[in-house]
């Protein structure tokens, strides 16, 4: 057999480098080179206007995804119910319509949680001090409810908390009852836990 070449190694790491990538010497060192440093990240303008539409569909999914921490806007808000009754504090000798705390109202079987509040709770508290405030969270509830007519406003699709009542936020024009609520100390705003009012 004339022609053919048999190739010729200097060494043992020389045969290696021919069994793994060929006979092309340079196909080996550019696979041994080592790899250079990334460069660093500087963000440019059009890069943070982009981030920065990203902020309104955060809130509009966290809406989504818990209608008890955000008050329902835009097309998620269902149609407003408008309500007219008197409301007492749930209890022996109560009407129709009662409060049973400063978040939780109660139409005879339905049950409502105001949409972004924790009030103190009146069933069970958990000391002297929560027990006192629950007492003022519910009175003043049932009195800001009694001074006329007003709306409840539901999430279009999550209507319902896991307890089976019903999310709404309760407004007279353009005041959140419950905002009031907050503003006077007799609730706080619901982050997704609760907080100690003891």
């Amino acid at each position: 057999m004339t022609g053919l070449r048999v190739p010729q190694f200097s060494s043992t790491a020389a045969l290696a480098n021919f069994v793994q990538f060929g006979h092309d010497p340079n196909m080996a060192r550019s696979k041994s080179r080592p790899v250079g440093r990334p460069p660093f990240f500087r963000p440019t303008r059009r890069g943070l206007r982009r981030t920065l539409w990203l902020v309104p569909l955060l809130l509009m999914a966290g809406a989504l995804l818990d209608p008890a921490l955000v008050a329902p806007v835009g097309p998620l808000a269902a149609q407003p119910e408008r309500i007219e009754t008197q409301f007492s504090v749930c209890g022996p000798g109560r009407g129709p319509a009662c409060v049973i705390d400063g978040d939780t109202i109660k139409f005879g079987q339905r049950k409502v949680r105001i949409t972004g509040i924790d009030a103190p709770e009146l069933a069970n508290p958990r000391c002297p001090e929560e027990a006192a405030l629950a007492r003022k969270s519910a009175a003043r509830l049932r009195d800001l409810l009694n001074q006329g007519s007003f709306e409840m406003v539901g999430h279009r699709l999550h209507g319902q908390d896991g307890y089976g009542r019903d999310l709404r936020v309760l407004r007279r024009g353009d005041v959140s009852i419950g905002g009031q609520l907050i503003d006077e100390g007799l609730a706080h705003r619901y982050i997704g836990s609760k907080r100690s009012w003891c």
